[in-house]
This record gives C-alpha cells, structure tokens and sequence, in this order.
C-alpha cells in the first residue's frame, strides 16, 4: 500500500493525516529488524542481545503522544507533525550503556556523528560540549554519595557515571552509564511541564544537566560531614586513625572533582548571548543551572584546601609522635646505660677494686644503681622525655 492513514496521530481537529511514501519504507524496514510495527513496541526474540533503550517518547506541543514508539518511527512523526503544522515536534529516545551494534543503527537513523558515537559507548569522557553539524553532543559526569557507616581505607565515598546527550532539532538521545543519576524522574517531572517542553529538545538538554548539578549539591553536603568527622579525629586531644583514611578521603575528592569543575567550560557556552542554537528561554534556565555548579565548584575547592591541611596536620603530628617515642627510647637508653656501666666494670673480677672485700658491697652497689637511675628518671621526666 503506497500511503497508509494514521488516526490516531491526526491533529486537534480529528482529521487523518497521510503519511508521506519517502520514510515509510525504511520504517517498516526497520519495523521488520525489530520485530515490530511502527508505533508499537518491539519484541525482543528469545535469546535476542540485550537492548540498552530504556524509554523512547514522541512531544508534539509540549506533550507525549500516546503509543509505544520505536525509535525510527518516532523520529519519522515527530518530522510529519513539524512539516505539517509547524509545532515543536521532537523525540526523546532514552539510552542505558547501549551496545556498539545498537548505537550504530541508532547513529544512522539520526544522523550521529561516529566520533561521538564512539564516546558514547565508551563512556571515559570528560565534561565537554561540541558540535556535529546540526547536533550538538553534550558530555555530563554525573555522581552519587555512596553511604558508608565510618570511613576507612577503601571506603567508596563518590560514586561516578556519566550522560551523553545528543541534541538535534527534532531529538535528543541521552546515553546514560553507570546509576549515578537515573534519568527517569528527569522525564516523569518534565512531562508535567508543558511550556517548559514547548521550547524543544534543549529543555531536556537543561532538565538533566540541572538534575546533575542538584547531585552535585548533594554530595557536597554529605562529603563536608565526612571532613568534619575526619577533622575532628585529626584535631582531637587523643588523635587516631590512621593516615590511609585520609589519602582515600583524598581520591575520592579529586574523582568528584573532576566531575565538576570541567562542566563550567560548557555551560558558559550554552548560557552565553552569542549561543543561537539555545532558545533565550532555555538559556535563562541554563543560569541558574551554572550558579549551581559554581557553588558546587567553590565548595569543592574550600574542601579541597581543608582536607591538605587536615593531612599537613596529620603528617605533623606523626613526625611529633615518632619524636616523642625516639625520646622515651633514649632516655630508657640512658637510664639502663647506668646499670650496664657500673656491672660492666664490677663484673671484670679484678682483685684489687673499691669495696670487693667489704660484707655490703654487693646491695651497696645495687643501691648506687638504684638511685642513679631514680635521678635520671626525674631529670628526663622533667624535661618531658618521659
């Protein structure tokens, strides 16, 4: 059949629309690798790879179209209500640490570059914002505070992921790695807010990096009580722990804080004036999207600075205990160095030495012993050797 009707995507007035013969082709194509009709789930053959697609919505006007869509068919409407009436048509295609395969297809269907496909799947990215043509890619670290009950030397204190966006004029893919932060809730609140999703693909490209930064803001606070308690166990009057607490303290921190501080370089971009791909709505949300990171960035630096100076105090007071336990060594020494000499000299068994002969020389010596090192005792512990 050259044209199929479909009701059940008409406009407001009821009437059916014609889909054009040029994308109907390659959707059923596509239809048939997947096992599946357009705008009906597809069917995953037993013992099928496992598909990384989470969640694939068509928005017409600000709100999601009923139906499950594929991800070809999906972009194929949103391209008919766009040409047809001219209303902010787009998909959001979900993505959860997809496959190289699947990626590719994906990447043809929307016209993905291959390097940044590459990244995608690969996931070791830093925070970066770059352009393909029409479709700009959109590199997040996300992170999670990992609750731990006391801090030690292999405690995971950060836990690291990341988001890739893909935002084109009609879609935007997000490619999520690891569950820092999951992108459901993200879609659920931004559903609710029609104007907001009125304003195309870059009010999602905004809705997920503000939930990444609000993350950051989180862990922030939970990483300052973790140095609080270390600071106050490093500051105590009876310091303890040992030092591999805070050198893991210390990775930890520096793995969140490559997550944030990259991320100013791209948002100054999408909040700058000259940025005409952003929409100046979107932009004004963006802002307030980047005073968040930049408070999340000072607050980073300040403990970045706290916890150098907790291990610098630390160090110090190891160099003093050490001090202190190679002054109780010596004077230890000094007080058995008495004992040592005066046996030392008695037991050559000469002949003709002071005392030998006499009934108390024996507890007389022992006594003279005796209160050498009783005077060497209080002279040390006076002077804080012992």
């Amino acid at each position: 059949m050259a044209e199929r009707l479909d009701q059940d995507r008409a406009g407001n007035d009821g009437r059916a629309r014609v889909r054009p013969r040029s994308w109907i082709a390659p959707v059923r194509a596509m239809g048939r690798m997947l096992n599946a009709e357009p705008g009906h789930p597809a069917t995953v053959p037993a013992g099928a790879p496992r598909t990384g697609v989470v969640d694939c919505g068509l928005y017409v006007g600000g709100v999601r179209q009923p139906g499950d869509w594929d991800f070809a068919s999906a972009l194929a409407a949103a391209e008919e209500h766009a040409g047809d009436s001219g209303s902010d048509a787009f998909v959001w295609l979900g993505l959860h640490e997809p496959g190289e395969a699947e990626m590719a297809g994906i990447a043809e269907t929307y016209g993905l570059h291959e390097l940044a496909v590459e990244d995608a799947v690969k996931a070791e990215q830093r925070p970066k914002l770059e352009r393909f043509g029409d479709v700009s890619f959109l590199v997040l670290r996300t992170a999670r505070y990992v609750e731990h009950g006391e801090l030690t030397e292999t405690s995971e204190v950060v836990e690291t992921g990341q988001v890739m966006l893909f935002i084109g004029p009609r879609f935007v893919v997000s490619v999520r790695h690891g569950d820092a932060c999951r992108l459901s809730a993200v879609r659920a609140d931004l559903e609710g807010k029609k104007e907001l999703l009125e304003q195309g693909p870059w009010a999602v490209a905004y809705a997920v990096t503000d939930r990444v930064v609000d993350l950051y803001l989180e862990v922030a606070d939970q990483v300052e009580a973790d140095l609080d308690t270390l600071e106050a166990q490093v500051f105590s009057l009876k310091a303890h722990g040992r030092i591999q607490r805070i050198y893991q303290m210390k990775r930890e921190l520096v793995e969140f804080k490559r997550a944030v501080v990259p991320l100013q370089r791209p948002l100054m971009t999408l909040t700058g004036n000259v940025n005409r791909d952003v929409p100046k709505e979107i932009r004004r949300y963006f802002r307030d999207v980047q005073d968040h990171l930049t408070r999340t960035v000072e607050q980073v630096n300040s403990y970045d600075d706290l916890l150098n100076s907790i291990l610098q105090a630390r160090l110090a007071q190891v160099t003093v205990d050490q001090n202190n336990d190679m002054r109780k060594i010596a004077a230890w020494a000094g007080i058995a160095a008495v004992w040592t000499a005066i046996a030392g000299i008695y037991g050559m068994n000469f002949t003709f030495m002071p005392e030998t002969q006499w009934r108390y020389g024996y507890p007389g010596v022992l006594a003279v012993m005796v209160g050498f090192s009783l005077l060497l005792y209080r002279w040390f512990r006076r002077n804080g050797w012992l």
